[in-house]
């Protein structure tokens, strides 16, 4: 029997929102995810999360973690730290794709070139106004 049909383990109707993250493998600890919960990371059904909030089935969870914000759907509550494939099974990911990022190539010069001068200089502005400018950086 593999992991896949294997039972969801049993758990209770409704657990801590920093334990429940903990259990399906969104944060690496309970302390990380109680910090991001203190933060204000964390948004449970829109409404801003502490640690001991509360998460049921059919709940929407949003945390912001390393600089993207993941949304989910708890589909199955858990306490306990499952296998990866088990507790992806519990939470409907809809974190949206990012956009693509336009790729703009990287103008370099050799290493001890020393300073540009006035037609390098000239020749690297015109071939930077040539691409239009990427999305601005976060």
């Amino acid at each position: 029997m593999n992991e896949f049909s294997a039972p969801l383990p049993s758990g209770p109707e409704s657990t801590r929102v920093d334990r429940w993250l903990w259990a399906v493998r969104l944060t690496k600890t309970r302390s990380d995810a109680a910090q991001a919960c203190r933060g204000g990371h964390v948004r449970v059904n829109d409404r801003p999360a502490k640690p001991a909030t509360t998460v049921k089935a059919g709940d929407e969870v949003r945390v912001r973690l390393h600089g993207t914000t993941r949304t989910v759907d708890v589909g199955h509550v858990i306490e306990k730290r499952v296998s990866a494939p088990i507790a992806a099974r519990c939470y409907t990911d809809r974190t949206p794709t990012p956009p693509p990022q336009a790729t703009t190539p990287v103008i370099r010069r050799d290493r001890g070139a020393g300073r540009p001068t006035k037609r390098d200089r000239r020749m690297l502005d015109r071939l930077r106004s040539d691409f239009p400018p990427g999305p601005p950086a976060p």
